[in-house]
């Protein structure tokens, strides 16, 4: 990960600042019958945009789609002036698309699945959300991460600051604010919930998934504690709290016998896998 640097010339400014862009990529998929979410950092700026950005020159953009709308969205973003990197999506196309936007910036469109130190199918609650893949599975694409970093870290406590833990389509928390993306959101109020029940399911059915993001949330009271700015000023839900929510119910998630034998083997075998950087 790159380190930007303290001077002048090199902070990031509006000019650096992707999200319009890939808005206007993802509203106009959307206007137009496709699906093309936003995930990553910038799908946590949607979801929570009352809290301050986090910028860095040179930021690229993360979407994802499904296979069966591929080609749609391939022919969509050349259309927007995106240029593809051909070779790239020839040889890797069911699985991620490469294009470069027209301000330059890079694209990277993830198909069905997110592969990195787990895989997280994105297909079952993929149509949640208008602009962003559902919140939950941004939460999940950031506390899959073994190594976690100040950056990831800021994210999953922006979200957990940001949108409430509930079942979808149930009533969260009072003092929902603006999370959420639109009228399509999981939440009865057209905001968007982290789905407890698509949580719990997964890490029930893992063991590796479940080891590696219990990990990862019981670190965060002492990440923010010695790192205040990771948390979002004035947020609507305390994130502490909201983490512990769902450790506790990660812990009395039913697990399967899959998840059962695979505990019994514990640490003593790597459970999940070390990603690399793709060449484009």
């Amino acid at each position: 990960m790159a380190t930007e640097n303290p001077g002048q010339a090199t902070q990031p400014g509006p000019a650096d600042d992707p999200l319009p862009e890939a808005i206007e990529l993802a509203r106009g998929a959307a206007d137009a019958g496709l699906g093309l979410k936003l995930l990553g950092g910038l799908a946590v700026r949607v979801l929570c945009p009352e809290f301050p950005p986090r910028l860095r020159i040179g930021q690229d953009m993360d979407f994802a789609c499904l296979s069966k709308g591929r080609k749609n969205v391939a022919a969509y973003l050349e259309k927007s002036g995106c240029q593809p990197d051909r070779r790239f999506n020839n040889l890797n196309g069911d699985r991620q698309m490469y294009f470069t936007a027209p301000s330059g910036r890079p694209i990277d469109v993830m198909v069905d699945r997110l592969t990195m130190c787990h895989t997280l199918d994105l297909r079952p609650s993929f149509g949640k959300l208008p602009l962003t893949i559902d919140a939950v599975d941004v939460l999940l694409s950031k506390l899959q991460i073994v190594q976690l970093n100040a950056k990831d870290a800021r994210d999953i406590l922006h979200l957990l600051s940001g949108v409430p833990v509930s079942a979808a389509g149930a009533p969260g928390p009072a003092g929902n604010g603006s999370a959420g993306n639109g009228p399509a959101g999981a939440g009865p109020d057209g905001g968007a919930v982290i789905d407890s029940e698509r949580f719990a399911k997964l890490l029930g059915a893992d063991w590796g998934w479940w080891r590696t993001v219990t990990g990862n949330l019981a670190k965060l009271p002492a990440l923010a504690a010695e790192q205040p700015g990771l948390v979002p000023p004035a947020p609507p839900f305390d994130a502490i709290a909201q983490s512990r929510c769902l450790l506790e119910l990660a812990e009395s998630a039913p697990k399967g016998v899959k998840w059962k034998l695979r505990a019994n083997v514990g640490d003593r075998v790597r459970w999940y896998e070390l990603p690399e950087e793709v060449d484009h």
